[in-house]
């Protein structure tokens, strides 16, 4: 049996800022705390929010958000949450501000650590309905946690873990490509891998939701059509507009469940929080796609051929050479020895991907030794 549900109102479209304080004041915000990062405070785009609060102020902003949410982060949001008196987060970044602020939404609301609403940690059920409305605004095109039921953080022991619940799924989402424009292209490229990487995962994972496959394969074909335009031609509306909505697509299928390529990328990243998700994601891909081209579900119904479709292969290329082909031309890393990533380090990455939630909805079962070869494998 399956549970299929998409639960989150999405304003989507250029200009669809304007409709924050509309939305807010659907959900019930009367005063937000505006959940952020430094580099899209300096980018004036936090002040554009601003101007379509009544009322705020930049002492309504937490901007210490770093580029792998942490627990102490969420600790200092929270304080300031709670000191301010906030009834509410308007997210405005990308992933990492958008998760920071679910992890807030829990913990500004209900008590105990962070830890203990970890899915791992059995936590999922101690999240209620009292967590506090969350509004996210995406600034970038790749986890589309603005639509998405969880939030990746890093524990104070080093644990990257997931807080998944239903609950934390933002009340609205408001997905406007201008605030992309100006994103550089590394993050561009980057970023979009991480959205194409989502699109492909969810697809692949065995769970049966045909309308999550629909959406993923969609969401796989926009991304691949434009990431080299996005990331090439930053300004090109076109392109912008493709690469938001497979974002949002790869992270409304997650219903399904990920697989290898983020057990491993959540494991390392919370081994080095200095690297990056989304370019963590592509350098796995290949290596993971090799590995689930085997599966019974896969095989049965085809799906290595219909990825091929929405990507336009042609008859003789599968997705896995196109994707290391594609990360060269964006001018991604090649492999984890080019990101400084060292042999030694293996053994606790694996340790760290058998226990990450990703790993339980990949298509075929990997063992140790299977993420050991996957890891060498992406060197």
């Amino acid at each position: 049996m399956s549970t299929i549900s998409y639960i989150t109102q999405i304003q989507f479209g250029y200009d669809s800022l304007g409709l924050l304080k509309q939305e807010c004041a659907r959900v019930g915000i009367r005063r937000p705390l505006v959940v952020t990062d430094a580099g899209v405070r300096r980018a004036g785009i936090v002040a554009r929010v601003l101007a379509q609060l009544d009322g705020a102020s930049e002492n309504d902003v937490y901007d210490g958000t770093p580029p792998n949410p942490n627990e102490r982060a969420v600790r200092a949001a929270v304080e300031q949450f709670r000191a301010g008196g906030h009834d509410g987060i308007v997210a405005v970044g990308g992933g990492s501000s958008i998760d920071l602020a679910k992890g807030v939404a829990v913990c500004a609301t209900h008590d105990g650590p962070l830890r203990s609403f970890a899915a791992i940690e059995g936590g999922a059920s101690r999240i209620t309905a009292a967590t506090a409305s969350v509004i996210a605004v995406p600034t970038t095109a790749g986890t589309g946690s603005e639509v998405g039921r969880g939030a990746i953080l890093i524990l104070d022991d080093g644990r990257k873990v997931g807080i998944l619940s239903p609950h934390v799924v933002p009340k609205a989402a408001i997905c406007d490509p201008a605030l992309t424009l100006d994103l550089p292209a590394a993050l561009t490229a980057a970023t979009g891998m991480d959205a194409i990487a989502h699109c492909i995962e969810t697809f692949l994972s065995p769970a049966f939701n045909p309308p999550a496959d629909g959406i993923a394969l969609d969401g796989l074909r926009r991304a691949w059509a434009f990431i080299e335009r996005a990331t090439n031609e930053p300004h090109d509306r076109e392109a912008r507009l493709n690469m938001m909505s497979a974002s949002m697509q790869g992270a409304l299928a997650f219903q399904k469940g990920l697989g290898c390529v983020h057990s491993l990328s959540h494991s390392l990243g919370g081994i080095n929080p200095a690297l990056h998700h989304g370019t963590l994601n592509a350098v796995f891909l290949p290596a993971v796609l090799r590995f689930n081209a085997s599966a019974a579900s896969v095989t049965d119904e085809r799906k290595m051929a219909r990825l091929a479709q929405s990507m336009a292969l042609g008859p003789s290329e599968s997705p896995d050479e196109a994707i290391a082909r594609m990360n060269a031309r964006l001018g991604l890393a090649r492999g984890l020895a080019e990101l400084g990533v060292e042999r030694a380090l293996f053994p606790r990455i694996v340790t760290g991907a058998l226990a990450d939630h990703s790993h339980k909805s990949n298509p075929r079962d990997a063992s140790p030794d299977d993420y050991l070869a996957l890891l060498d494998a992406s060197m």
